[in-house]
C-alpha cells in the first residue's frame, strides 16, 4: 500500500489529537464512578459522590473548550 498524502486521505481519517479532551468527561463520569461511589468523606458539606459529579460537570465545558481550541490552532475551524 502506498503512502497517502494529506490531501488524498478521507476526511474521517485525519488525526485530531485535540479531540482526546472529549474523553475526559466520559472518564470522569463513568470510568471512575465505581471508585468514588461512597458517602464519606464529605467535601464542602457534600457527600463525596455528589462532589465528584459536580466536579465532573464543571470540567466538561473546560474539556470541550480545550478540544475546540486545539482544532482552531490547527486551522480546522
Amino acid at each position: 500500500m502506498r503512502n497517502q498524502t494529506r490531501e488524498e486521505r478521507s476526511p474521517g481519517s485525519r488525526r485530531r489529537p485535540a479531540l482526546l479532551w472529549l474523553l475526559l468527561p466520559y472518564v470522569l463520569f463513568l470510568g471512575v464512578l465505581p471508585l468514588v461511589n461512597r458517602v464519606t468523606p464529605t467535601v464542602l458539606g457534600l457527600p463525596f459522590l455528589f462532589f465528584w459529579v459536580l466536579l465532573a460537570t464543571l470540567a466538561t465545558p473546560l474539556s470541550v473548550w480545550l478540544a475546540r481550541r486545539g482544532d482552531r490552532a490547527r486551522g480546522r475551524m
